[in-house]
């Protein structure tokens, strides 16, 4: 496989699994569960191209300018990143045959970057500490992003199982 079709393939399986992980999301939101605004992960961006890159309340800081826009832009582009980790870590004849073991795993394992980094400099504190339930954020965010893992495997099943050789 050419380095051509394997960014091809990485970019359609973390493309896949970001809108299942939307999907999911959406039902979560008709089931009357809050979820995060990629606005505001657009609006914690553009502050960052500006220099500040944490905040007391993402949710208080001025508004920027598209933020919405390029809040989608990074969700959809940190999917793709996401699933070039799980080819790094699994090897590129994971994009051949895919199986749900390594997508779960580094979809789990994904999860560090909203507790870790996203969480506290967007205001919510380490691991969701700061928000009025903690652990149930916590274990929303694992679940999510368990259904990203298999969103990834799902993506390669459906959209590169004809690519196989």
């Amino acid at each position: 496989m050419g380095v051509f079709d394997e960014v091809v393939k990485i970019v359609l399986v973390g493309a896949g699994a970001t809108l299942v992980m939307d999907l999911w999301s959406g039902i979560l939101k008709r089931l009357g569960v809050s979820t995060l605004d990629y606005a505001l992960v657009g609006r914690w961006v553009g502050h960052m191209l500006h220099g500040r890159f944490a905040h007391e309340a993402i949710g208080r800081a001025s508004p920027v300018m598209g933020e919405r826009g390029l809040g989608w832009t990074i969700h959809y582009a940190t999917g793709v990143l996401f699933a070039s980790l799980l080819v790094a870590f699994a090897g590129s004849g994971w994009l051949e045959d895919p199986t749900l073991l390594p997508a779960v795993s580094v979809g789990l394992a994904t999860v560090a970057f909203p507790l870790f980094i996203m969480q506290p400099a967007m205001g919510a504190g380490f691991a969701a500490s700061r928000t009025p339930t903690p652990m149930k954020n916590r274990l929303r965010s694992l679940a999510t992003h368990g259904v990203f893992g298999c969103g990834m495997y799902l993506a390669a099943v459906c959209l590169l199982g004809g690519w196989g050789g």
